[in-house]
């Protein structure tokens, strides 16, 4: 190229249209996006900025590699040569990569979070810790009961919770732990603690709280008892069910298995029921005015009967029980405490099927409920008469949890 002197300057040459040379930004922007593309379709693709008529040869916008040995022409023409169904397999593969890394990468964030309100004194609460020497556990089912309720717990045990070394056997082997949950009462250490405190020591199935007992204290009892379940387990979800609904442990954790790999879902049947402001009647809510005008309905939330969280958002609960609000209803607690959140709400329909005929023609057709009630009585009606009957129909079998995929 001629060198150009003041005495013979040279009009500016101008890009041809259609061939103007790309900005340093440009090209890096593009080689990320061709990448990510690559990487769906094949995890071996090379990123190459576009030719440029105006580009010399050689010169430094003309290839940009991002891998060594990842940008040759074989690479390029094994991808061509796979078939549709290699590529959704790699696809897949992929798909299943990034979850697991999304729940990496959220278990970190709540590590994260755990070491700071340690650091800061916390909110004056434990907080859960993780790789502090915990028994690890696929899933803690917290069976809501209460002081009375005596022969309700008989009932299950008599049918779908295991007893005494087949309950050891099924944390052990299947990573299942099944446990009544309980507080004290309003004068600990009275009767009605003693009472359960002979239970407990006959059938090892308990889960004691921190917490009085008492009908309007259902959502600070939810709030302490999944506090309680990630300071004591570390499991990958954490279950509340109440003592009067027929559950197949079976069905449960194979649904559960389902959604493993997702750091934050929130599993059960969603309702959205009316707001209801008049007083004295039953799930009177005493802050209806902050859910709007006289007549709205609640936001989505699972209903109270089952319901499953997995572990950070568990944890979320644990550390931050103390600026919780807690509403009339423990089930519209535990969906305002997690709708501001990054959260999956997984709307499983087997988990509210009614009792027979309902479940039971439901199993014939081999699609087995993994939770059964009565939507009349929020749970099983006269469920202490009618337990035995209802797990004969609707069942799984006493096998299906030992089968079970975990």
């Amino acid at each position: 190229m001629a060198l150009l002197t003041e005495r013979q300057p040279q009009p500016e040459k101008k890009a041809p249209r259609g061939a103007r040379p790309m900005s340093g930004k440009g090209v890096v922007v593009l080689c990320a996006a061709s990448f990510f593309v690559g990487l769906l379709l094949s995890g071996r693709v090379t990123l190459l900025t576009p030719p440029s008529s105006n580009s010399p040869s050689g010169s430094r916008g003309s290839r940009i590699p991002l891998f060594s040995d990842g940008c040759d022409q074989k690479s390029r023409r094994k991808l061509d040569e796979s078939s549709p169904k290699d590529i959704m397999k790699e696809v897949s593969r992929t798909h299943l990569a990034i979850q697991s890394l999304d729940k990496s990468v959220s278990s970190l964030e709540m590590e994260l979070a755990v070491e700071r309100a340690k650091q800061n004194g916390g909110l004056g609460v434990s907080v859960p810790s993780r790789g502090g020497g915990l028994p690890k556990a696929f899933v803690v089912i917290g069976i809501n009961t209460a002081f009375s309720s005596k022969k309700r717990r008989d009932s299950l045990r008599d049918t779908w919770v295991p007893r005494g070394d087949k309950l050891r056997r099924l944390e052990k082997e299947k990573g299942v732990v099944v446990r009544f949950v309980i507080g004290h009462s309003a004068t600990p250490g009275g009767a009605l603690d003693r009472a359960i405190d002979v239970e407990a020591s006959a059938t090892a199935d308990f889960l004691r709280l921190d917490h009085v007992e008492g009908y309007h204290e259902l959502s600070a009892k939810t709030r302490t008892y999944f506090a309680t379940a990630v300071a004591t387990w570390d499991a990958d979800f954490y279950v509340k069910v109440d003592d009067d609904v027929h559950v197949n442990l079976g069905m449960l954790t194979s649904r559960l298995n389902k959604y493993r790999a997702r750091p934050r879902v929130y599993i059960g049947c969603m309702k959205s029921g009316p707001v209801l402001s008049q007083k004295g009647v039953k799930y009177y809510e005493q802050e209806y005015w902050k859910f709007g005008d006289e007549g709205n309905k609640y936001f989505r939330h699972a209903t109270g009967q089952i319901y499953a969280v997995s572990r950070d958002l568990a944890s979320y609960i644990s550390i931050n029980q103390p600026i919780l609000h807690r509403f009339a209803n423990e089930d519209v607690s535990l969906g305002a405490w997690l709708l501001g959140l990054e959260v999956e709400h997984v709307d499983d329909r087997s988990l509210c099927c009614a009792t027979p005929p309902d479940c039971e023609w439901k199993k014939q057709a081999g699609n087995v409920c993994a939770a059964s009630f009565d939507w009349s009585c929020s749970g099983i009606c006269k469920s202490v008469d009618r337990m035995r009957a209802i797990h004969n129909a609707c069942g799984e079998g006493d096998g299906a949890i030992w089968s079970a995929a975990i």
